[in-house]
């Protein structure tokens, strides 16, 4: 069995929201409040929504630690959710937020230990158990959906992804390197 607990967990998510965080750093202020269709998020509601969207994994396993989904409030956490995402924030703020949220988040899931991890728990109808790993990396897979809208985004608004200018970047290098050899070699 491959050994993957609470630190490597902790590991993945910070590098997501590095990810995040630099995506918030290219896009323009004066671009936060685009929305790409009818219906979808502005950037800035998008940024705002990462930032909370883990309360819920908090909620769940942190603070309430359920053993089953019967009688938990989701309306209630997502509402507490929803109501920070409407706060206004500038850039800066979501930047700093996303950092110091994301931060906070990865340093809990670190604490995590190997059992408390494979702890399970079920749905509302007392069935089809999981554990709290495959909950807890849950958060993550959901801020990649939302990282790849954001990436989409920066394409309608012209701006090329930094994960795109870094790979390109890596295949010049190659290249380059390549020629000089060949050069060298000849």
């Amino acid at each position: 069995m491959i050994g993957y607990g609470g630190s490597e967990l902790a590991n993945a998510f910070r590098t997501v929201r590095k990810n995040t965080v630099l995506i918030a750093e290219d896009i323009p202020e004066d671009q936060y409040e685009f929305v790409a269709a009818p219906g979808a998020r502005s950037v800035s509601l998008m940024l705002r929504h990462i930032v909370y969207a883990p309360m819920v994994h908090t909620d769940m396993h942190r603070e309430r630690r359920i053993t089953t989904l019967k009688g938990y409030d989701f309306p209630a956490i997502t509402a507490k959710a929803a109501a920070e995402e409407r706060k206004p924030r500038s850039k800066s703020e979501l930047i700093s937020l996303l950092k110091a949220e994301g931060e906070r988040f990865a340093g809990w899931l670190q604490s995590l230990s190997p059992e408390f991890l494979a702890e399970t728990f079920t749905d509302a109808t007392g069935a089809n158990p999981r554990t709290r790993f495959e909950s807890l990396l849950g958060a993550k897979e959901h801020e990649m959906h939302h990282r790849a809208q954001l990436m989409l985004i920066e394409r309608v608004l012209g701006i090329v992804p930094h994960l795109t200018r870094q790979r390109e970047e890596r295949i010049r290098q190659r290249l380059a390197a390549a020629a000089a050899a060949k050069a060298a070699s000849a």
